[in-house]
């Protein structure tokens, strides 16, 4: 029988590992530049030697860790995994409890700047009323969760996971919020109409990523165009890691600097503003170089660059078996932030024809796709109004 206890949890990384991770950099056989002047080649010479520099010699993760150890974190085993998990209670009471799942190449120290926001209103410009309870697990293979073992993991699986870790602590009343991966988890649990899940909120718009889209406007058309230039050159990662995850997965384990450079190669808008943090020391918000490197170094630490990369592969397994078959409905109440810098600016018409009730929609002035990192408080902003009428 499945042990369910929750066990306080505590990182303490051995110096000898930090001390590897600076070799491994220090050795590393750096390509020739590209070609162009442009990142059209992948992640450019002159940031990831500037990232390696600032790695090995400026970079503490100590201070990560510290941050983290600040905070409640856990353990508890779910579904035969261990499951790691922060868990962050308001000081106002009536706090409505609130799930929130990060993405790839994220982890839980994408969020950690919400925190504050969203737990304590009072103090960064809110009010006592827009409260939250906050729980950040940590995604299967993902961080300090365990790896899975066994084939199946993928974001409907997790979604089933969440609600038993949200009845562990005690709630019986709560939302759910997502991007990245961490949409297609929270709108699994949307659909699966988790019990007291009370509506959803995402700033990715996962039906788009399976689906044809409408064209009938100017807004539509111009959506799916920017979808097409990501499929078109920068889509990579996306393949690489849906098809074969386990290939990639032995220079994601075996250097930094490869795992670094995949993990910059996201998004045009996000590479742009870290490459400029790094070269330019222009961070843009809170993608700060020791911000990025801080998720990066988590990977690294725990080796997770395969497992994690693995959770694509599970989730394109999962959506050839439900080709031809219509997603289940999902009739919660459903909140969705727009952000200029997401590599496409969903339109309001597609929110609505997906989802049966919108209670919030919104497009933001500034952020991109890592919102809730970038842009913290506006990002806690938007939870508070898009939760608002369901307290």
């Amino acid at each position: 029988m499945e042990n369910t206890d929750v066990r306080p949890f505590r990182i303490d990384v051995p110096q000898e590992a930090l001390d590897d991770l600076r070799r491994r950099i220090a050795s590393t056989r750096w390509p020739s530049g590209e070609l162009v002047d442009d990142r059209s080649q992948g992640v450019q010479l002159a940031t990831m030697q500037e990232l390696g520099r600032y790695w090995t010699t400026d970079y503490d993760w100590r201070k990560v860790e510290a941050k983290l150890n600040a905070l409640s974190q856990f353990q508890t085993k779910i579904d035969g995994l261990d499951t790691h998990f922060i868990h962050v209670r308001s000081k106002h009471e009536d706090a409505l409890p609130l799930i929130m799942t990060h993405g790839w190449p994220g982890s839980v120290v994408e969020l950690l700047e919400t925190v504050g926001p969203l737990t304590d209103p009072t103090a960064h410009g809110g009010r006592a009323e827009d409260a939250f309870h906050l729980v950040l697990p940590s995604v299967p293979g993902y961080g300090f969760s365990a790896e899975p073992t066994e084939l199946g993991w993928y974001a409907g699986r997790v979604a089933q996971a969440w609600p038993e870790l949200m009845r562990r602590l005690g709630y019986t009343r709560y939302v759910a919020q997502g991007g990245d991966v961490g949409a297609a988890i929270t709108d699994a649990m949307g659909r699966q109409a988790a019990q007291g899940l009370i509506g959803i909120h995402t700033n990715l718009f996962v039906p788009a990523l399976g689906g044809t889209m409408p064209t009938d406007t100017e807004q539509e058309r111009a959506a799916v165009e920017q979808i097409s230039i990501f499929r078109a050159t920068g889509f990579g990662y996306f393949l690489e890691q849906a098809t074969r995850p386990q290939t990639i997965g032995y220079a994601l384990l075996d250097s930094p600097v490869a795992l670094a450079a995949w993990m910059l190669d996201h998004d045009t808008d996000s590479y742009l503003k870290i490459s400029d943090a790094f070269v330019h020391k222009h961070p843009s918000g809170n993608l700060t170089r020791d911000h990025v490197l801080d998720n990066v170094t988590l990977y690294w630490l725990t080796g997770t660059g395969a497992s994690a990369a693995r959770s694509y592969w599970e989730s394109g397994q999962a959506q050839a078996k439900a080709a031809g078959q219509a997603p289940p409905p999902m009739a919660l109440p459903f909140g969705f932030t727009t952000f200029p810098g997401e590599i496409w600016r969903t339109p309001r018409s597609w929110v609505e024809k997906a989802y049966p009730n919108v209670v919030y929609f919104n497009e933001a002035d500034r952020g991109g796709h890592f919102a809730a990192w970038e842009e913290p408080q506006l990002f806690s902003e938007e939870l508070r109004a898009a939760f608002r009428s369901l307290r």
